[in-house]
């Protein structure tokens, strides 16, 4: 195997490892894809802000992100106060569900504008977005030398296969979750993730 392939594949383990869990964008990402929602471009807007903060940090951009520790605790607070506020609107469409179903949504859920900002948002306002895939994913790469952009090919890749599969997934999960009881759960679910999130958040800036 090549270096550029070693390389290559070690972004792509390291880069599923860091995206792979339960947080604020993934749950956004799977409540939209259950609801089939603009997964498209929910998925490609992930996908695209990774791969630009993969290069980013492969390119250098993490030792900036290491000399200003004030605007990362400025992002950490505002972030914060938006993961509270979704979650506590998550929070509220869990307890007002009772006998509506998938397709009893509001104008301002299904609208793209919102859905776009949201997903924005939910990027773009953590700072673990900067400390891991900038800071964490540009030192690793570069410890690849020559071959660090193919790292951050594979860390990219990785990002949009995480991505689209849990986005168009998550459609198959429409009929389970047709049940008001059971989306109820769902959002409950992310209410508590979100909220949960966004205190630590808090607490840690």
């Amino acid at each position: 195997m090549t270096t550029a392939l070693t390389a290559a594949a070690a972004g792509l383990g390291t880069g599923l490892s860091l995206i792979v869990a339960i947080g604020a964008q993934n749950a956004y990402v799977l409540r939209q894809g259950v609801r089939r929602e603009h997964v498209g471009t929910i998925v490609a807007i992930c996908a695209v802000s990774d791969a630009v903060l993969i290069a980013a940090g492969v390119g250098g951009l993490g030792a900036v992100v290491r000399s200003m520790p004030t605007a990362v605790t400025v992002v950490a607070w505002i972030g914060a106060a938006f993961l509270v506020t979704y979650g506590v609107l998550a929070a509220g469409r869990a307890w007002r569900h009772s006998g509506d179903n998938l397709e009893a949504v509001g104008d301002a859920e299904k609208s793209l504008r919102t859905a776009v900002l949201t997903c924005l948002a939910l990027t773009w306002l953590n700072p673990h977005v900067y400390l891991d895939t900038v800071l964490l994913l540009g030192t690793v790469g570069n410890s690849y030398g020559s071959a660090h952009w193919s790292f951050a090919a594979g860390a990219a890749t990785g990002s949009v296969m995480w991505f689209s599969g849990l986005g168009f997934g998550a459609g198959r999960l429409g009929r389970v979750l047709a049940r008001p009881r059971a989306w109820r759960v769902l959002d409950g679910v992310i209410a508590v993730t979100m909220i949960t999130l966004g205190v630590a958040m808090a607490a840690r800036a």
